[in-house]
């Protein structure tokens, strides 16, 4: 905690979003493999906030679970009808928590905030109970009539976005004295009971995510960023008796199974490998030791989904894989397709992006005398650019 108290991000997640189009709300919708949730609440990572807490809707929570997997964020705070319902929920949880010295009102829609802006803000709060990010407007305005109108001066106009910081004890005595209709923003709450609420630089990355064309312009910007890498994986086990032989998340018919702490899904362990090494995550031995008794007889696709959570916590996408099973037996044909939407379902990728091809070592080796299989991945994947 800071000199300046407690200060804590409240991000309100709790609207339908339906103008973006699609299936999910928009704070659901991924860009470059992560939630726009996911992005609002990574951007938070911020040396001065010492809480984040997020305000979904009730029907939301599975989302949510999603949104956020992987991460250690205190449990959501159910919203309301209305965005300003949803504040004033969130605001009265925290007070009733024991509240905070300082809180960031932040909208989910605008993802991605600069660190220069958080801090603006709150150095603002050293002198003030409320401050907001403004942009000034650099477009003609006209009355909107029958025909096009008179036009507006701009000099008194400008554009207010969010995160809004306010001393949180004046925030929620604003939200609790507020009796007018539903407020566009919380500046307006704070101003209507007497507040004033001083203007800081603003950033046009804060635009906020509201059309598909939004969503368009935010991936271009995202994709320029972001680094290609990629990671091999390699594995062998021995067949073993009285085992099942699980490759590639399916169970293959066959006399004799691999022999390994968890399933032995030689396939999967291969594939952790590629992705953990295209993260820069090390190997699969480093997230789930052999000597730890919890991983034995473990499901292979639970290694998977992991380095596939780190990824994706860091905003990464997984562009392609490509696997090669070495053995003589099985026959790797018949069950390839199944193996594929395997690996691209839990990959929550399409299938054209992964390709599992077999091939023999023409019974040289261990795997050509039939003593085991072995298995080689390469993943490529894209992760933001970290800047030295």
């Amino acid at each position: 905690m800071s000199k300046r108290g407690k200060i804590v991000a409240l991000v309100v997640a709790a609207g339908s979003g339906s103008r973006a189009g699609g299936d999910l709300p928009k704070q659901y919708r991924r860009i470059g493999g992560k939630s726009v949730l996911g992005h609002a609440i990574g951007h938070l990572d911020h040396r001065l906030i010492d809480e984040v807490r997020v305000v979904i809707a009730p029907e939301h929570e599975d989302m949510f679970g999603e949104a956020t997997m992987g991460g250690s964020l205190p449990s959501p705070i159910i919203g309301g009808a209305t965005r300003q319902e949803s504040v004033r929920n969130g605001l009265e949880q925290l007070a009733r928590e024991g509240g905070a010295d300082i809180i960031l009102i932040h909208d989910a829609a605008r993802a991605f905030l600069s660190a220069s802006v958080l801090d603006r803000l709150v150095a603002a709060l050293e002198h003030g109970d409320g401050a907001v990010p403004v942009l000034p407007v650099v477009d003609t305005l006209a009355r909107k009539e029958s025909e096009l109108g008179d036009t507006v001066s701009r000099d008194e106009i400008v554009r207010v976005q969010t995160p809004q910081a306010f001393r949180f004890n004046a925030i929620l005595d604003a939200h609790r004295r507020w009796g007018g209709e539903e407020a566009t923003d919380d500046a307006q709450v704070a101003r209507a009971a007497g507040y004033a609420i001083a203007m800081v630089e603003g950033d046009e990355d804060l635009a906020k995510l509201t059309y598909l064309r939004d969503f368009d312009r935010a991936k271009a910007r995202l994709a320029s960023t972001m680094i290609s890498r990629t990671g091999l994986g390699f594995d062998v086990h021995a067949f073993a008796d009285g085992e099942d032989l699980w490759l590639g998340g399916v169970l293959i018919p066959h006399s004799r199974g691999l022999s390994g702490h968890s399933d032995a899904d030689v396939v999967l362990h291969a594939l952790t490998d590629a992705l953990l090494g295209a993260a820069g995550e090390g190997d699969i031995g480093d997230h789930f030791p052999p000597s730890d008794p919890q991983w034995k007889g473990a499901a292979s696709s639970r290694f998977v989904e992991h380095a596939c959570a780190l990824i994706a916590a860091r905003g990464g996408i997984v562009d392609h894989i490509d696997i090669t099973i070495i053995c003589e037996a099985p026959k790797i044909g018949p069950h390839r397709d199944r193996m594929r939407r395997t690996v691209a379902d839990l990959l929550r990728a399409p299938l054209q992006r992964v390709c599992i091809k077999a091939t023999t070592t023409e019974r040289l080796g261990f795997t050509g005398r039939g003593e085991g299989i072995a298995a080689q991945a390469v993943a490529t994947i894209r992760l933001p650019e970290i800047m030295e």
